[in-house]
């Protein structure tokens, strides 16, 4: 490898967390979404983030490149911007290439519909879900545009998590609006396997469970090629 791609892995690295340039032996990508997704206002230095406008360009190139056969998606986040997570969510559905989602530590808020948004989605036993009705800081100004905004958004998501996962409408309204079991909050925490009995999350595993399913999908895509 030549000083100048080396140069640019280990920038890769130091700014997204991986390398995004695939090796002709890299036949699965991981894609790390981690800490707090940020999207149009930058978060302060000290926060841990994944940003969009890095995420999209890393999909976008395991989408053409041809020596990447399936994506490994990693989540421990606790949530951030709804739209430019759903906008990630909505990308890694478009993918052609076999997806698998793995939360560890947990998938909070807009968290949810990323960990659906892969083919098959996996949840260690003791990570996290928080469910929970969209929430905004700050002064709020034109309170019915706002009320009918938020309306909209928040049936973008529910729409997205049911059409992505084996949860029912009815259902996951129902978790987001509980009012027993998060201070000064409405919603409900999922643990590990409560997650999968509910239908959001398709099995309790690691990341050897996560990647031999990857494999199988990978396989079976292989076979249904022409």
């Amino acid at each position: 490898m030549s000083e100048e791609n080396t140069k640019k892995d280990l920038d890769n690295i130091k700014e997204l967390g991986v390398s995004n340039i695939p090796r002709p032996d890299e036949r699965i990508q991981i894609l790390p979404i981690i800490g707090q997704v940020e999207g149009h206002m930058m978060l302060p230095p000290q926060t841990k983030a994944t940003k969009y406008e890095h995420v999209i360009p890393q999909l976008i190139s395991i989408e053409t490149n041809e020596r990447v056969e399936g994506v490994l998606i990693i989540l421990n986040t606790v949530g951030g911007d709804v739209e430019a997570g759903l906008a990630i969510a909505e990308m890694i559905r478009s993918l052609s290439k076999p997806t698998v989602s793995l939360v560890i530590g947990g998938g909070h808020s807009i968290g949810v519909p990323l960990a659906t948004s892969a083919d098959y989605s996996f949840i260690s036993p003791s990570a996290t879900m928080i469910i929970h009705p969209i929430r905004m800081n700050g002064l709020i100004i034109g309170v019915p545009q706002t009320f009918e905004y938020f309306n909209k958004m928040q049936d973008r998501i529910i729409e997205f998590i049911t059409r992505t996962s084996n949860i029912d409408k009815e259902t996951l309204k129902k978790l987001m609006l509980q009012s027993d079991e998060l201070l000064n909050d409405m919603g409900t925490i999922l643990i590990g396997n409560q997650a999968v009995e509910y239908g959001l999350i398709d099995d309790v595993g690691g990341i050897s469970e996560a990647l031999r399913k990857l494999d199988s999908l990978i396989d079976t895509t292989t076979k249904s090629k022409p």
